[in-house]
């Protein structure tokens, strides 16, 4: 089985490279492969702007696409996912655009990103003029889909049936839909999915209702910001708004604002020092330079953090924004991590509860007559709460195959040292995303300054005098 999906990419598609090329995700550089670009991140993206720039009609704001096919777990190697999505690439993009493909194997599910570029090399064209116009089953995601569930016939893998409508789905979401977890996951990946299509705060709270949350959101108030599913609340007319601090730090108001700058590249850094002008260092050679004593510092600072991440001023700048992104991403992957602990641990206590009143409705089976009647009448909470658990386990696991408690114990300790593993990684990328930041700004105060102060002594030597 191999579930699909498509989304355009408006700002920084070197940080998304950056991302689906890291050596952790793709072991070590060897899952990857690339169309008419380098394999190296950021020169890749400058050549999908290159060719944007030389041939393309400047007309789009898409400036690539990404789709990613995600499978089953244990179903295919990522030698053969990297051969199916050669496979597809060949068939949706038919050598008209630069691509960059990435197979990931840190999930439980092999999966694989592939970013291509908007423009088309033969007509510049954009991918949506010559791909996403008419009939729904002529858009790019219809297409990518009905690629796919061939391709996974064709080497003999499974192919969901009766796919939901909508613009393709990850394994995740696919997955959480089938098993019926709580309205609590629902809720934070639709929210999730909306903050990465948001331009701003405003925007985010008016695309909600068109992904299918109700927000209520008063900024005078302490508790600003609660959701709800649309479909929670038709189902359940009384059904309440969940507050926003209720699903986690990660959905409150400050944080969804942060998260909507992170996916538009936006970083808002402040100095922690300023830095005095002088007007005797060459650009970009501040640090080896003679600076006046009191820059020396602030010059050592910036070296000894260049020199720990083995960045270049000329590349700090990329540099900072990639860490940024870094973050982000793996933030995202310790919220996801916690929802599904969170999700597991309900399912846990549900059926330890379960597993003792059925106990109870066991030993009634063995009773009848009189002795029956009294049982039913001792245990009768016991007996209400069977059914109850029962329903919920059923609306979890329709199809009946329900894992053990023990087996439930298992994946939470497994994915609680998934998590703290994956919690030291975050604040290696924390400190690195917060270290180039400072050095970055440090290093362009500095530079915009000496600029600003050669202009000025440019201007006094022509006329004579500072204007």
């Amino acid at each position: 089985m191999a579930a699909t999906k498509i989304f355009s990419i408006k700002v920084t598609p070197a940080a998304a490279l950056a991302y689906i090329s890291a050596p952790s995700k793709t072991d070590n550089g060897r899952l990857l492969a690339t169309f008419m670009c380098s394999r190296k991140p950021d020169k890749a993206a400058e050549e999908f702007a290159q060719v944007r720039a030389d041939i393309g009609t400047g007309k789009s704001s898409v400036l690539a696409q990404h789709f990613i096919v995600s499978f089953s777990p244990g179903e295919v190697t990522p030698e053969k996912a990297m051969e199916i999505g050669k496979a597809l690439c060949e068939k949706l993009l038919q050598d008209q655009y630069q691509y960059y493909l990435a197979v990931h194997t840190d999930k439980d599910h092999i999966h694989l990103h592939c970013i291509f570029n908007n423009t088309n090399l033969i007509n510049g064209l954009t991918f949506q003029t010559l791909n996403n116009q008419g009939k729904v089953s002529e858009r790019m995601w219809k297409k990518l889909r009905v690629m796919s569930d061939d391709l996974c016939k064709e080497y003999g893998l499974s192919v969901i049936q009766h796919p939901e409508t909508g613009k393709g789905k990850s394994y995740w979401e696919w997955d959480m839909t089938r098993n019926g977890l709580s309205w609590k996951a629902r809720l934070k990946y639709a929210i999730d999915e909306v903050i990465k299509e948001s331009t701003d705060f405003d925007d985010f709270l008016q695309k909600c209702k068109k992904h299918g949350i109700l927000v209520s959101y008063n900024p005078e108030h302490k508790i600003d910001l609660k959701f709800m599913l649309a479909e929670q609340k038709e189902r359940n007319p009384r059904a309440k708004f969940t507050r926003a601090k209720t699903l986690g730090w990660f959905y409150e108001t400050k944080q969804i604002k942060d998260r909507i700058d992170m996916y538009n590249g936006i970083m808002s850094y402040v100095p922690r020092t300023k830095i005095r002008q002088t007007v005797t260092v060459q650009e970009n050679k501040f640090i080896r330079d003679a600076v006046d004593r009191g820059n020396m510092k602030l010059a050592s600072i910036a070296k000894n953090i260049i020199t720990k991440y083995g960045v270049s001023p000329d590349e700090i700048r990329p540099a900072a924004f990639t860490a940024y992104a870094q973050r982000g991403h793996l933030l995202s992957e310790l919220n996801s991590l916690k929802t599904d602990i969170d999700d597991l641990k309900v399912q846990l206590r549900v059926f330890r509860k379960y597993s003792k009143a059925k106990a109870v409705q066991d030993e009634l089976k063995t009773l009848s007559g009189r002795q029956a009647v009294k049982f039913r009448q001792e245990h009768s909470e016991e007996l209400s709460d069977y059914q109850e658990y029962k329903a919920q386990i059923l609306e979890w696991y329709p199809d009946g195959h329900t894992p053990t408690a023990d087996a439930l114990e298992q994946k939470i300790n497994a994915l609680i040292k998934e998590r703290s593993e994956k919690d030291i990684e975050f604040k290696a990328a924390n400190q690195k995303s917060k270290d180039l930041a400072d050095a970055q700004r440090t290093i362009e105060e500095f530079l915009r300054q000496e600029r600003n102060g050669k202009e000025q002594k440019r201007k006094k030597n022509k006329n004579g005098d500072l204007e």
